[in-house]
């Protein structure tokens, strides 16, 4: 109801526009309003729904009056690229020589540590840099990252689904195709997890709801489709609220790693929970109205939200 009568506000008011003017909008959008509009599509929503309704359609109004008061000319280009790296560094990719276009900068060398827990806040580049140079294993890598989830989940409740043995045979076949000299790039070895809403072919999807936990899809996502194209490992199904809302599923509630009695909001909390507490080097979540950028504000970590 929120999206339809909105659109129905600012459907009529276009109307009036190729007949006559834009009428001035009212002051307060009232019951008897909305009572009228909402005839129109044959809904049936009582007067308290509606009531409830009236500041977030007040709310959209003033969004869409703001919009047309916006000076956007037709040769502007819509947002429909997304490009997360900063503009100092896209400035630096268009300076320099074309056979260096695409390429990331160089990263400084870098050594084993020698206590092996400080790998659980390495960088991607980093930890991808040791596997470039042989020094760490995918899967010495993927063990050490199992181990922390397995380890800490009973507190974070950050993961619906291991994929403990798909993780070892990818991990093993990165090995082999590094060794071989067939590098693929930075992510190839790399372990990362996926928030439960997107498919896996031989595991669980469950969206975190009851009426799904046993549902299984028979296909892999496209993005799971192209971090394996890249060499990615998946690790691990992650929690996300109840249907894509909030941070409580069917098996608890998602806690952030700074305060376990918080939770890490949602609801891609299990992606910013696990990566917050060292468990996974990265992890991939989605975002509709803030599942990307509240958990990460919940949980200390750089979220990148698509446009």
């Amino acid at each position: 109801m929120k999206k339809i009568l909105p659109a129905l506000l600012l459907g009529t008011a276009c109307f009036a526009v190729g007949f006559v003017a834009r009428p001035t909008a009212p002051d307060e959008i009232t019951v008897p309003m909305l009572r009228s509009a909402q005839q129109l599509f044959g809904l049936s929503f009582t007067d308290a729904q509606l009531d409830s309704t009236r500041r977030n359609l007040t709310g959209y109004r003033d969004s869409y009056e703001a919009l047309r008061k916006i000076n956007l000319l037709n040769s502007v280009s819509p947002a429909v690229g997304f490009d997360p790296r900063p503009l100092r560094m896209r400035q630096a990719m268009v300076m320099a020589p074309k056979d260096n276009a695409g390429k990331l900068p160089a990263t400084p060398k870098l050594k084993l540590p020698t206590n092996r827990n400080d790998l659980a806040f390495y960088t991607v580049r980093q930890l991808g840099e040791l596997l470039r140079t042989k020094q760490v294993s995918s899967e010495e890598l993927t063990k050490f990252f199992l181990a922390r989830l397995q380890k800490y989940d009973p507190k974070l409740h950050c993961v619906i689904t291991l994929t403990e043995e798909l993780a070892l045979q990818q991990a093993r076949q990165a090995d082999q195709e590094i060794k071989a000299g067939k590098y693929r790039g930075p992510l190839h070895g790399i372990p990362f997890g996926v928030k439960d809403l997107f498919s896996a072919k031989g595991y669980k999807t469950t969206w975190g709801s009851v009426p799904y936990k046993d549902q299984t899809l028979d296909e892999d996502a496209a993005v799971v489709e192209r971090l394996r194209a890249a060499g990615g490992v998946l690790l691990a199904k992650l929690t996300l609220g109840e249907l894509a809302q909030g941070d409580v599923w069917f098996g608890e509630k998602t806690r952030t790693p700074w305060d376990i009695t918080k939770g890490s909001s949602g609801s891609s909390a299990g992606s910013a929970s696990a990566v917050a507490a060292g468990l996974l080097p990265f992890a991939i979540g989605t975002e509709t109205l803030g599942s990307i950028v509240s958990p990460s504000t919940a949980c200390g970590v750089t979220g990148l939200r698509p446009t």
